[in-house]
């Protein structure tokens, strides 16, 4: 009877635990004056994600309450997509969800937002849950106080116009082969791991000065230098959590009676390449350093290791450690590849469902970067702020669906005070902070009424012609696809240079329509079903995404 007692006993346990917790919050939630959700698991538990959109899916078969409330609404990660506004029309532009782990605290209040964007010291970025990128070191994106400070100035360095030139060159000239590529496929079922590849590429060249030709799914070989490097770096963001969890030291001795041994010990064999590959750059950058090399391509791992050294070498500085350095460039290597490669898929597919746009693209870059594409490389200054249509397909397709959504806290010492809609609200110490993007940038006050449709004119200033026009001023707070504030993204401008650059290559003189899959299928029919897919088969993995663009094949033609 012993062990019986023990095997009932830890759970009980927990089930006590979890819901004296959830009373606890729950009360100390009702002290903030605002609208309530209670959540018995909350949607961040690790256990709870590896299951909740099975065990979800059986709940909404229950009829009546039973299938629809909180429960199922709420309690499942980057549900705030799926609802958009809904809440917000429910409750208010600020509601709380309440569950055993923490109190959340949701906000669409444009001006209110802003004011907590400013306000860095109260609302911090919570490392809680950005810890999960430290599997190198830590890095920005997982530092806050004075190692922030420290990091954001040398990292700031390494994004500039120097550098911004290799990203418009290289995204050009990858775009153009992986253009020849596709023009050679009946149809391509592969566009999401060849954007990937490209972006992966670009970000190779302009970041550590390792420069590829692209090779499309089916000419890639596994044993190409390339490949190896993606491959690392594809398995290591797809397994970040079990990384983050176990480290790569214990990766490293992989027990064999553990379940899943083989992964482990693959796992530790792809961390311990990827850490040799950013060894081997860092290493290399320091020697060229030391030699005083001038001349050179200017990426952003010689301007990190510069900078870091010029930083160290200050009164007040103290540089970035070897560590630190590492876990910035896998930080890079994550926000500057995984980020804009969904970015990319996503806006495939809606231009794809979307041939006016193709044309209204086309009549730009034609009028921007004429007729010889031997010379669009060198027009980066001269070009890239007149591709505003280009930009335009990027903002509104971060705008429906954000790849990357914000996040902080109160911090865990004070409670902290914030007007919103003319109200003083009060939160605890402890509160998760999440910014409503997908409802403020959906919301028809802001947006219009087809604010869910994706229309990218809308970013366009009317009276303009191809080429001289105008992005539309939005309201602060309504657009959040790069943050705001100290916090912002620094890779902002290197991931616009990317699109817009790849863009035009590609729409230039090509368009891109659904293969049809079947015979009598119109073409209205199937762009309507590549935004069904679009809409209903994306979720988070690490990062927004879809999951599975190979059912529906593009075809690429010449216009």
């Amino acid at each position: 009877m012993a062990p019986l007692f023990w095997v009932l006993l830890l759970p009980s346990l927990v089930v006590v635990h979890s819901a004296v917790s959830l009373a606890r919050n729950y009360l100390v939630a009702r002290r903030i004056g605002l609208p309530i959700r209670v959540i018995p698991i909350d949607h961040t538990n690790p256990l709870w994600l590896a299951f909740d959109r099975k065990v979800l899916a059986w709940v909404k078969r229950l009829p009546g309450f039973l299938g629809d409330n909180s429960f199922t609404r709420y309690n499942f990660r980057a549900w705030e997509m799926y609802d958009r506004l809904r809440p917000h029309q429910e409750m208010g532009d600020a509601f709380v969800i309440v569950t055993p782990a923490r109190i959340w605290f949701y906000l669409a209040s444009p001006e209110a937002l802003m004011d907590c964007f400013r306000r860095r010291a109260d609302f911090p970025r919570c490392i809680e849950m950005t810890e999960i990128l430290n599997v190198f070191g830590k890095n920005l994106s997982t530092v806050e106080g004075q190692q922030w400070k420290s990091q954001r100035k040398v990292i700031a360095t390494c994004f500039n116009e120097q550098n911004n030139q290799i990203v418009w060159a290289e995204s050009l000239s990858l775009a153009r082969d992986m253009l020849a590529y596709w023009a050679r496929q009946p149809s391509v079922a592969t566009s999401a791991e060849d954007l990937r590849t490209l972006s992966l590429h670009v970000l190779s060249g302009a970041g550590f000065g390792k420069f590829y030709k692209f090779e499309g799914h089916t000419e890639r070989s596994d044993a190409s230098t390339s490949a190896n490097y993606k491959n690392s770096l594809q398995m290591i963001l797809e397994n970040c959590v079990l990384i983050m969890a176990l480290g790569p030291s214990f990766l490293a001795k992989a027990r064999p009676w553990l379940p899943g041994s083989w992964k482990l010990a693959k796992l530790a064999d792809t961390c311990a390449s990827f850490q040799r590959y950013m060894t081997d750059q860092y290493e290399e950058e320091k020697r060229a350093s030391a030699q005083k090399q001038a001349g050179g391509v200017k990426t952003l791992m010689s301007s990190l290791v510069s900078a870091s050294q010029a930083e160290a070498q200050s009164a007040d500085g103290t540089g970035l450690s070897e560590t630190e350095i590492y876990g910035n460039m896998f930080m890079l290597n994550f926000a500057g590849h995984d980020t804009t490669a969904h970015t990319f898929t996503f806006a495939i597919y809606f231009i794809a469902a979307n041939p006016d746009v193709q044309d209204w693209l086309s009549e730009e870059i034609r009028a921007v970067l004429g007729d010889d594409p031997a010379e669009w490389s060198s027009t980066y200054a001269a070009s890239f702020p007149r591709l505003k249509r280009c930009l335009a397909v990027m903002m509104e397709t971060i705008r429906l669906y954000t790849v990357v959504p914000v996040s902080k806290w109160v911090g865990d010492q004070n409670p902290v005070s914030l007007q919103v809609g003319g109200k003083t609200v009060v939160l605890p110490p402890k509160t998760m902070f999440i910014p409503s993007y997908a409802a403020v940038q959906t919301d028809p006050k802001y947006w219009g009424p087809d604010a869910l449709e994706w229309r990218p004119s809308r970013w366009i200033q009317d009276g303009g012609e191809p080429g001289s026009e105008e992005l539309i001023a939005v309201q602060k707070g309504t657009f959040l696809g790069w943050s705001e504030g100290a916090r912002d993204c620094p890779g902002k401008k290197f991931s616009q240079v990317e699109f817009v650059a790849t863009m035009a290559a590609l729409f230039r003189d090509w368009r891109v329509d659904p293969a049809p899959l079947r015979r009598d299928e119109s073409p209205s029919e199937a762009q309507k079903r590549v935004l069904d897919l679009i809409e209903q088969d994306s979720a988070p993995v690490l990062l927004l995404q879809m999951l599975h663009p190979e059912r529906a094949p593009l075809i690429w033609k010449k216009r």
